[in-house]
């Protein structure tokens, strides 16, 4: 379903893959993503990130996935960290089978050798136990466990930990992020990382 004057889908899924593979498209958002930041008065790196991991409904035709046992379906973990305005700064997908803390830590690693600024990762009680000593011993980051606030039931806004469940909010506006329809999981964080380059060119048109 290109637009007409795209070529045949197969040169755009050859050349989609060709920048997936050798790293183009995550090294397009690398260059934007501190560009952005400067535009809006920040520093360029951050020195708070925030990390969210929802389970991501898959399409029939999806290869690599597992059994979500909270919905009862075919999903992947979405793992993200984001800075304080949403911005995205790591991303990992993987199948529902892994256990959610050994996905932490890969969205983590990820971080190991950027933004010299960054000290603290906010996650959500789920994240508890020996992840955190693991975290400020593997990487030298602090990861600080935010709970919900006690005696409200239900959802509650989490003071900074909302902005990265907005960012999965804008996920859903792409209709290619709405539901992950990606054979292969490497193509799935390739529209992510697209999706987030899409929103920065966006504001700095503002």
């Amino acid at each position: 379903m290109l637009p007409s004057e795209y070529p045949e889908w197969q040169s755009v899924y050859c050349y989609f893959r060709k920048w997936t593979s050798c790293g183009l498209i995550e090294e397009m958002h690398e260059l934007l993503y501190p560009m952005c930041r400067k535009q809006a008065g920040r520093e360029a790196g951050p020195g708070l990130g925030l990390r969210d991991s929802p389970s991501v409904k898959t399409s029939s035709m999806t290869s690599e996935k597992g059994y979500g046992g909270g919905k009862k379906v075919q999903v992947r973990k979405h793992h993200i960290v984001t800075d304080t305005p949403g911005l995205l700064m790591a991303a990992v997908i993987h199948l529902a089978d892994i256990q959610d803390r050994e996905g932490a830590k890969l969205v983590i690693e990820q971080l190991r050798y950027k933004y010299p600024r960054l000290k603290k990762i906010l996650a959500d009680g789920g994240y508890t136990g020996q992840l955190t000593e693991r975290v400020l011993k593997g990487f030298g980051r602090t990861l600080e466990i935010v709970h919900k606030v006690v005696g409200i039931s239900g959802f509650n806004v989490l003071p900074k930990r909302w902005t990265v469940e907005r960012t999965f909010r804008w996920f859903n506006f792409n209709r290619r992020l709405a539901k992950d329809y990606e054979v292969n999981i490497d193509g799935s964080t390739a529209f992510i990382h697209l999706t987030m380059c899409r929103i920065m060119r966006n504001r700095g048109k503002k």
